[in-house]
């Protein structure tokens, strides 16, 4: 069978056991290719843009690292996406201890000064306001929620590509998109957004 362009290069290795041969996958291409959306991914659930640099490294040493090689190079996908999920719930965990000692901080050194700055309204754009309104929305909802319509609308993906990418059927694939659909326009209503 001849190797399609969007497939990594992978040579057969002896595996760990019996000798069998376990493909060896190219993680560099692989990562390029899976990158995007896997940034995707890691934003959804942090929530914080300039973070997603630092989890994708951490995700592109854990896939390197691997202890026990992928067996099965279809299955790549759904392993990075799990990788992903973990990487970027103990950035959070780092994170969340982190900002604890920094408040601690500010609350020991509180300045006595106060910022009188205010944002000048002008420079708000009905479009810039739309997308903050649909910000705040999506941060209502569950990581998870948030995380497939952010893989539906940024990546154009079918429901057939969420369901290879995270490892789950078709059916739940849009049953899931069909509910965070639904919470998000809930969501908007509760912000009194209009045309939801």
């Amino acid at each position: 069978m001849a190797m399609t362009s969007s497939e990594p290069h992978r040579e057969p290795q002896p595996g760990p056991k019996h000798g069998k041969c376990v493909p060896e996958i190219d993680w560099q291409a692989v990562l390029a290719e899976h990158d995007r959306w896997l940034r995707t991914v890691v934003g959804a659930r942090l929530g914080e843009p300039q973070a997603i640099d630092d989890v994708m490294q951490e995700v592109a040493l854990a896939a390197v690292r691997q202890q026990s090689p992928i067996a099965d190079p279809d299955k790549v996908a759904p392993w990075l996406y799990r990788l992903a999920v973990t990487q970027s719930l103990l950035y959070r965990r780092k994170q969340g201890r982190r900002r604890k000692l920094t408040n601690r901080y500010a609350e020991r050194y509180r300045p006595t000064e106060q910022d009188t700055r205010h944002a000048d309204p002008l420079d708000w754009l009905l479009s810039e306001e739309r997308r903050e309104q649909v910000r705040t929305a999506l941060a209502g909802l569950t990581k998870q929620d948030a995380e497939i319509l952010l893989l539906k609308y940024t990546e154009d993906w079918s429901y057939h590509d969420l369901a290879e990418h995270l490892g789950i059927s078709h059916s739940a694939a849009e049953a899931r998109l069909h509910r965070a659909r639904k919470r998000l326009r809930t969501e908007l209503a509760a912000m009194d957004v209009v045309n939801v």
